[in-house]
């Protein structure tokens, strides 16, 4: 098991690594679900900390539908995210239609020059999934999808967080589950859907806000738990 957690500055990822995470996804303006952080704090975590950090890249919160000056604008910050150090990225794009924007991608992806790809909850947004899913594994580029399996919270989801881990056995991308994870249940959760990574922001948090430092304790006992699971 593998466990993921939110970063939004260097205290962050520090408290994250002392504590039991296995990764960061990090990012800034966190209650808007993550947008890209400036390039300092990408390569003062890149040097500093040695889990894997997975870097936002999303230029705005209006949809996940890009313009070509969004694109050029993600296309620059990949390029500094490559050569900060830090070992991948986190994006997505759409179509007006519900579908992945594979033009976006067939864009950035050349970019990425070694790091691994996380096609983010853009995916939650997707008419239909497991045609979005095999449509990703087209892209070597891309190594998990961070889903909660539509709409709503993970926990809702189970039978199609487990459909869509069931698609992934033996393929190239695997599938992150998160939003909506408590540490309550989530050995459960583990168990019903199959799911060998899981993603955690607001529920490691002291007083579980969004906006607060990481809780030691509630993550060191979240990791204990998680990797209990194996």
């Amino acid at each position: 098991m593998r466990l993921e957690v939110i970063a939004t500055c260097m205290d962050d990822a520090l408290t994250a690594e002392a504590n039991g995470a296995d990764r960061l996804e990090l990012i800034t303006a966190i209650t808007e679900g993550g947008l890209t952080p400036g390039i300092g704090l990408v390569q003062q975590v890149a040097k500093s900390v040695n889990i894997p950090a997975f870097v936002m890249v999303r230029p705005h919160s209006r949809s996940f539908c890009y313009s070509k000056y969004d694109i050029l604008t993600m296309a620059a910050e990949i390029k500094q995210i490559a050569a900060s150090g830090a070992a991948g990225i986190v994006l997505g794009a759409l179509t007006p239609e519900g579908t992945i924007d594979e033009r976006a991608l067939e864009t950035l992806l050349p970019l990425t020059e070694g790091l691994q790809v996380t096609f983010h909850r853009a995916f939650d947004e997707l008419k239909d999934q497991i045609e979005g899913y095999r449509t990703l594994c087209k892209y070597p580029q891309i190594t998990r999808v961070l889903t909660s399996a539509g709409p709503g919270p993970a926990p809702e989801a189970i039978p199609a967080m487990r459909k869509l881990v069931e698609e992934s056995r033996g393929k190239s991308v695997s599938i992150l589950a998160g939003s909506g994870l408590k540490p309550e249940g989530i050995t459960s959760f583990i168990h019903q859907t199959g799911v060998t990574e899981v993603h955690f922001g607001s529920a490691v948090r002291y007083d579980k806000d969004a906006l607060s430092p990481i809780d030691p304790a509630a993550l060191r006992a979240l990791a204990e738990s998680i990797h209990s699971n194996g």
